[in-house]
């Protein structure tokens, strides 16, 4: 007999994480296996698919279901991951390659330039939504025709990390329909079905797979699933998400005008949208139930940068929590709470990784301007923190140019638990935040949908009435407005005044 508990897994840039939880959203049981990427050239991104993507899920569902819960517990299953990703896999669904990460994976340049000249951006804005920036899967399939032949060659299908896990699973081929919203330019965003029109530029539709609402049933568990996560045969799973969506869901972003900015390794923005709102500077995409629609927006660093900060600048405080000291983290940012608003004229560009929305430009690279002898370590993570709420007001700023109203805004993520970091980012942005009391993440946006798929959630109101529970909200500071209102003028100008010099750079650099 069926279980009537929801188990949610999602697939992290750097961790997997899970939980299990009842349908009406009380928490039973987490848990969490770290994993990392690699990055064998610059610019390059990818994670092993079993190794990593797959591992990781049974891992997490091992644990949640090594005490009192088992796999006959559980009525349903929902997975999430880092999107969009390349997987090519051969005709044994076998992967043919680490799968290629999302924006942060930059090798597809030349790829999108060729779209660029030819069918050109207009012609695949018209269809799609979006124009091909690192974002999108399509020059990166483009790429591994163009440089990988033998592995396209004996290319039987291209997934996702989710649409991966999901056929692990089922051994069914499906993708969501707002994963597929980034298959640019193969995708079709008011009918939200792929398309063949420039499919000779990138590869055959028939190698994707069909397409599904996250909130819909891709297929049960298979015995070989099974046998290796201790499911239960036959629990259905539903069709996967991108753990940004799921993220979204989780915390109640379901309403026109609620936004999440999820403070990860990267910073993400969803904004749930009353119908397709494409725009150049932004991603217009499907949402996760049946006729809905979203916005996507990302910078490509945030967590890294604070991460590289600390793990190649901060040796002494690194050194001091491993003998039993304070958190580094927590260290830096008691230095950083010590220095005033704007960090006494120290400006960051935060582009590390390139730069995703909205100036898409993979060859963008970070800049720190306006160091003095009397700086300090400090005053330099202040101002990387204070970068990141420059480039989320950068994003904000967006939004508005296209008319695309934010309501309110809920915070998400790991972030969260840094609380200069999210006092800075409401002062600098002049917004309010609102922060959950429940920040499980994706996985718990995973479960609900795995429930919404199977009925034993019966519909999405009961996500904001009995899953969602706010806990406090964070106000910007009226005193901190003039200042950062004239570092946001500094920081605007500082791009295009460096671009041609970064582009370079970047081209020396490699």
């Amino acid at each position: 007999m069926a279980g009537s508990l929801l188990l949610g897994v999602d697939i992290g840039t750097s961790s997997a994480k899970g939980v299990l939880c009842t349908a009406g959203g009380a928490i039973l049981a987490t848990a969490e296996a770290p994993h990392g990427f690699s990055s064998p050239k610059p610019g390059w991104a990818e994670q092993d698919a079993d190794a990593v993507w797959w591992a990781g899920f049974v891992a997490v569902c091992r644990q949640l279901l090594s005490g009192k819960w088992t796999g006959d517990d559980v009525g349903a299953i929902g997975v999430s991951a880092i999107g969009p990703t390349v997987l090519p896999v051969d005709a044994n669904g076998r992967p043919l390659r680490p799968g290629i990460l999302y924006g942060i994976d930059t090798r597809a340049t030349g790829q999108i330039a060729a779209l660029e000249r030819d069918p050109g951006f207009e012609a695949i804005f018209a269809l799609n939504g979006q124009i091909p920036t690192t974002q999108s899967a399509g020059p990166k399939i483009r790429w591994i025709r163009e440089n990988e032949p033998d592995v396209f060659a004996k290319t039987d299908r291209i997934l996702t990390a989710a649409s991966y896990l999901v056929h692990r699973l089922t051994g069914e081929y499906v993708m969501s329909r707002h994963e597929a919203s980034y298959f640019t330019p193969l995708v079709d965003l008011e009918r939200l079905e792929f398309d063949d029109r420039f499919a000779d530029r990138i590869a055959p539709v028939s190698l994707l797979p069909r397409l599904a609402w996250s909130s819909e049933i891709a297929g049960v568990v298979t015995p070989a699933a099974a046998e290796e996560t201790g499911l239960r045969v036959g629990t259905p799973v539903s069709a996967g998400a991108i753990d940004a969506a799921a993220e979204a869901l989780s915390v109640g972003v379901t309403a026109p005008g609620d936004l999440m900015m999820m403070y990860g390794s990267t910073l993400f923005f969803i904004l749930t949208t009353d119908g397709p709102r494409p725009d150049p500077l932004v991603w217009a995409t499907g949402y996760l139930t049946p006729g809905s629609y979203s916005i996507g927006a990302g910078m490509s660093t945030s967590g890294l940068l604070t991460r590289w900060f600390r793990d190649e600048l901060a040796g002494a405080e690194v050194t001091a929590e491993a003998i039993g000291g304070v958190n580094a983290y927590a260290a830096l940012a008691e230095q950083a709470s010590a220095v005033p608003p704007g960090a006494d004229g120290l400006l960051v560009l935060p582009y590390f990784s390139g730069e995703r929305t909205p100036i898409n430009d993979p060859d963008a690279r970070g800049v720190i301007a306006g160091l003095t002898l009397q700086h300090t370590r400090g005053h330099i993570y202040r101002a990387l923190i204070e970068a990141t709420a420059y480039g989320a007001w950068h994003i904000l700023d967006a939004f508005d140019v296209i008319g695309a109203d934010v309501r309110r805004i809920v915070a998400v993520g790991g972030g969260t638990n840094n609380e200069l970091w999210l006092r800075i980012m409401s002062d600098v942005t002049g917004r309010t935040q609102m922060i959950p009391e429940v920040t499980i993440g994706a996985s718990y946006g995973d479960a609900f949908l795995a429930g919404l798929a199977t009925g034993l959630v019966p519909s999405i109101e009961t996500l904001v009435r009995d899953w969602v529970r706010p806990a406090r909200v964070i106000e910007p500071d009226p005193r901190h407005r003039d200042i950062y209102d004239r570092y946001y003028a500094e920081y605007r100008a500082l791009y295009p005044a460096v671009k041609d010099s970064l582009h370079r750079l970047a081209g020396l650099g490699r």
